[in-house]
């Protein structure tokens, strides 16, 4: 057996860990701009999922976030109970809860806008370059989605 056979790779040769440690550093980047806005991360993208398109499910919001709806459900309360989401039945289908966001959670979008802006400074890359590599990042994850059964692409 070679060495290669012996076990998994380092780290730093895994495109796992690498994605993995580029989203924690991205959060870190975040952080102090969220606490500013009194946000978590996971908040943050669930409002930019209502900020595409406001009056979404609950299973639509959690499906394009790649999370099952269970584990959106006490994100959702704290975001209802700082004033930027409601969460209201689907007068169609009373099973459906739809997520509408508040006049202040529209508010939060233009606020929000600053984190764009810091990863594009620390990063020093041009922006451009990001969005080049954030195209072939989405399409490696459809294509490892669309080898999965049981899963849909997310947004």
């Amino acid at each position: 057996m070679s060495d290669e056979e012996s076990g998994p790779p380092p780290l730093e040769a895994q495109l796992c860990y690498s994605i993995y440690s580029v989203g924690i550093a991205i959060q870190r980047i975040y952080k102090p701009l969220l606490d500013e806005l009194g946000l978590t991360y996971p908040q943050y993208l669930v409002l930019n999922v209502l900020w595409l398109k406001d009056g979404q499910s609950v299973g639509a919001v959690a499906g394009a976030l790649a999370l099952e709806s269970s584990t959106l459900t006490p994100m959702l309360k704290r975001l209802e109970a700082a004033g930027l989401i409601m969460r209201t039945r689907n007068p169609q289908s009373e099973r459906q809860v739809l997520l509408t966001l508040t006049p202040d959670g529209k508010v939060m979008q233009s606020r929000a806008g600053c984190l764009a802006q810091a990863l594009l400074e620390v990063s020093g890359q041009p922006p451009k370059a990001l969005d080049d590599l954030n195209s072939h990042i989405r399409d490696l994850r459809d294509t490892l989605y669309a080898g999965m059964d049981g899963w849909q692409t997310p947004a």
